[in-house]
């Protein structure tokens, strides 16, 4: 954003033909630094912007400020075109990470339903076994009464 800011700041300057007193203001030197670091902009072109800015062309070649402006414009245009792309990657990234996050609320809220039936499943299976243990015991003691009776029917008649 300040440099975008910065390089408006020096297209207007440049426009309005206060090249000289633009040259020394806090924007022109936020320009220049951005500039300087900024490697991936044409070479030349940037190397054009940054003689301007510091004043020195040294009897070369001087470009004219609508040159000049006509770099920082098309330089000012890549950097809004970038950060449109940057928003809408963001946007699109925020998009995706939302619907992920619905996705996985559905599959959380089925997961801990099906964990929830199966957990009462589970319960039930559990008092169903402890009552067929308790009928085994009860069938085993039956059948100890009924092998007496029987050995008592054979002794008795």
């Amino acid at each position: 954003k300040v440099n975008y800011a910065s390089v408006s700041k020096a297209i207007d300057a440049l426009e309005k033909g206060m090249a000289g007193s633009f040259l020394q203001s806090r924007p022109a030197g936020m320009l220049r630094a951005f500039l300087a670091k900024n490697q991936d902009k044409l070479d030349g072109d940037r190397r054009e912007v940054l003689s301007f800015l510091s004043g020195e062309q040294a009897g070369e070649y001087a470009p004219a400020s609508g040159e000049i402006v006509g770099i920082l414009k098309q330089m000012k245009d890549e950097m809004g075109q970038d950060k449109t792309d940057m928003v809408a990657n963001e946007e699109a990234a925020v998009k995706s990470y939302e619907e992920l996050m619905r996705a996985k609320k559905l599959e959380e809220r089925a997961l801990t339903h099906a964990t929830m039936e199966k957990l009462d499943r589970l319960g039930d299976l559990s008092i169903e076994i402890a009552s067929m243990k308790n009928d085994k015991v009860d069938t085993a003691r039956s059948l100890v009464k009924d092998k007496a009776f029987v050995a008592d029917l054979d002794k008795n008649c």
